[in-house]
């Protein structure tokens, strides 16, 4: 199998932002970026420290990564039209400050592009008006000289790709005097509206016979190609970058690293369009979206691998289950079984949660092309319609489940679980024939439970109610929506349980305590009877939060997947209600207890350190669920205690995880979460 291309990496930095770039080399390493390209602004360089900004800009990244400088925005002082990208008054000017570039920062580069877009470019006649034969001197005269003086000139192309625009090059000498040619192109994003977009093969094709003519021995690169994830489409931005980097171009730059926080003004104005605030590889929190965390674990090899396995392949006649979130814990362990039982299953995940790429892999080959993968996001209203228009029934799963980054970013937190959940209750609506949903909700929408009256026991926190004590939670309890997390899954619950009163849609609720299984990659904000047992297992210590006496009713997943089976086996019955769903009081157990029990498991004290209680934190919860028994039979079969070595046992098998987890965790480059959600890896 021949070596993967490499790859490069557009990413523009301001004046000022030293420790984004910093930042941002160290991504890039991990990336596997081979060039960066980033511009030398004629406006920035000209304003007051911008030649300091420039000396240690361009040293800094030229001493990790091969750098193209791109000549970039021409100030309105010295334009001849006052727009910052128009022609200047004296053509000669690029031509010197390019040779002022190569004299101060020659060292660090072997490439300068020269930026040729001027404003309004798709309405000018570029033959008959006279700023584009003085635009095409200025460049022409630049690259000239860079050429004459020994460096490469890299012609930079408009967006979008215009073959008209590259015969002008041709005709007014510039094509005769750099040594490459740039193409820039947003399939899917930009190129889509105009309706000119033929493709990177066609386009690159009608470049290289213009050249063959003029410059046969110039190379093409690709110097921007991006796809914006606004829609949260991050497969799609994946497909996007192995189509670039498959285009027949010596070089490909991806734009870009990093998404634009909002408050960013862009040349257009503060928000003017969505898609440039979403074009990076990373969020504006700085988390991998899917292609970085592909690239991070194995290259572009590992994009085009996960690429294959999420393509959705045909849908045969059967009627399939629609599983969203389905390659996460509880998905991937519903989907298994559902499966093993003959059914299809379409698995809607966006694949943005650790681990749930492996779940998937182990899904396809367990049942092969039954496996019906739609990679998309709750929040894009089309690819939920879509999803659920041959569907048979839904359990929706899908969900942002961390209670802290709710509170950190609680917009976000509403978006994914309200919204997306609404936009769910909505496909389902719109379709003629009645399809039932049974949602995945959670026993935050009791709140915080401060009002119980708690004894500190031996054995934990327990209720000095006896009816609590010896039964649990009830449905009955009132709804006490406590932190964002709280709010939006509550605000999702209900709105499942409306619909089915006011569309009479076949709805119904489990109101979850705490699940656990292989197959469950924990971590300090979801899951944490794994993120204990990986913790232990990487003999890293376990945090606290408060004093340990805190006490759970906890549910092996194979009970959770019955009880999800059996709601929907009696949906007719029990459309419009809610029902607790957890261990009981048979499987209560503190988190000072469970550390003993992995502790014996592991055959060592598991270390542990203690922190302020967090927002929202139940210090008592077991679910009363003789609701749900008496509703469908079901009970929950396997204590805790047995459970727990499955779990236990399935980690152990993924020893090479766990290792990468402790190394990072002793290293101490990444706080605890992080470095074991990145060593779970995809």
């Amino acid at each position: 199998m021949s070596a993967e291309k490499p790859f490069g990496v557009t990413e523009w930095f301001r004046p000022g932002e030293h420790a984004r770039v910093e930042a941002s080399l160290d991504q890039l390493d991990a990336l596997g970026a081979r060039w960066l390209r980033t511009h030398l602004s004629w406006a920035d360089w000209h304003a007051p420290s911008g030649a300091e900004w420039y000396d240690w800009l361009l040293p800094t990244l030229a001493a990790r990564i091969e750098v193209l400088p791109c000549l970039h925005y021409t100030p309105p002082s010295l334009s001849r039209t006052g727009a910052s990208s128009g022609p200047p008054r004296r053509p000669q000017d690029l031509a010197d400050f390019a040779d002022q570039t190569l004299d101060r920062y020659g060292r660090h580069f072997t490439h300068l592009e020269l930026w040729n877009e001027p404003n309004n470019i798709l309405d000018w006649d570029w033959r008959a008006d006279p700023d584009w034969l003085v635009f095409s001197e200025m460049i022409g005269a630049a690259a000239h000289w860079i050429e004459k003086r020994g460096w490469k000139a890299v012609l930079g192309g408009p967006c979008p790709f215009d073959v008209n625009w590259v015969e002008l090059m041709a005709e007014r000498g510039v094509l005769d005097v750099v040594s490459a040619v740039s193409i820039h192109g947003f399939p899917g994003t930009w190129e889509s509206e105009s309706g000119v977009w033929a493709g990177w093969g066609p386009n690159i094709a009608a470049l290289r016979a213009i050249l063959a003519r003029r410059r046969p021995d110039a190379e093409v690169w690709i110097t921007e190609a991006g796809y914006s994830t606004w829609r949260h489409d991050e497969v799609e931005q994946a497909r996007s970058f192995v189509a670039a980097l498959d285009a027949p171009a010596e070089r490909m730059y991806w734009y870009g690293l990093a998404d634009l926080p909002l408050d960013t003004a862009i040349q257009e104005g503060l928000r003017f369009d969505l898609r440039h605030y979403h074009m990076g590889v990373l969020d504006a929190r700085g988390r991998d979206k899917l292609l970085a965390r592909l690239l991070r674990a194995g290259g572009p090899a590992a994009v085009r691998r996960k690429l294959r396995i999420t393509s959705a392949g045909p849908r045969r006649a059967a009627e399939p289950v629609l599983i969203t979130g389905g390659a996460g814990f509880i998905g991937s362990n519903l989907a298994d079984a559902l499966l093993a039982d003959g059914h299809e299953v379409i698995v809607f995940d966006n694949f943005s949660r650790a681990g749930v790429s492996r779940n998937l892999d182990w899904l396809r080959d367990r049942h092969g092309a039954r496996v019906i993968t739609q990679a998309a996001d709750i929040r894009d209203a089309d690819a939920v319609a879509a999803a659920v228009e041959d569907a048979a029934a839904v359990f929706h799963m899908a969900a942002q489940v961390a209670v802290t980054d709710s509170l950190d970013y609680p917009v976000e937190d509403f978006e994914v679980n309200a919204r997306g959940t609404l936009n769910l209750l909505e496909a389902l609506r719109a379709k003629a024939r009645p399809t039932p949903l049974v949602f995945a909700s959670t026993n935050k929408v009791y709140g915080a439970l401060r009002d119980l009256e708690m004894e500190a026991t031996s054995r934990g926190y327990l209720p000095m109610d006896p009816g609590l004590r010896g039964f649990g939670v009830d449905e009955a309890r009132p709804l006490d929506f406590s932190t964002p997390y709280g709010c939006s899954k509550g605000a999702a619950d209900q709105y499942v349980l409306d619909y089915a009163h006011s569309y009479g849609l076949k709805t119904a609720v489990l109101r979850m305590s705490c699940v656990y299984g292989p197959r469950q990659f924990g971590t300090e904000d979801q899951g944490w009877v794994a993120h204990f047992l990986i913790r232990a297992l990487a003999d890293t210590p376990v945090t606290l939060f408060g004093d340990g006496r805190q006490v759970r009713d906890i549910l092996h997943v194979s009970d959770a997947v019955r009880a999800y089976r059996a709601v929907l086996g009696r949906i007719d019955a029990l459309r419009g209600q809610a029902f607790n769903l957890g261990g009981g009081p048979a499987n209560a157990v503190s988190l000072r207890r469970m550390l003993e029990a992995i502790g014996a498991l592991t055959g060592r004290r598991v270390r542990r350190r203690l922190a302020p209680e967090r927002a929202g934190d139940q210090r008592y919860f077991v679910a009363d669920t003789r609701r749900l028994t008496e509703a469908t039979g079901w009970r929950a079969e396997t204590p805790w205690r047995r459970g727990l070595p499955t779990l236990h046992d399935w980690l152990v098998a993924e020893a090479g995880v766990v290792a990468e987890a402790a190394e990072r965790l002793r290293e101490g480059d990444r706080d605890a979460r992080g470095a074991c959600q990145s060593a779970l890896g995809v």
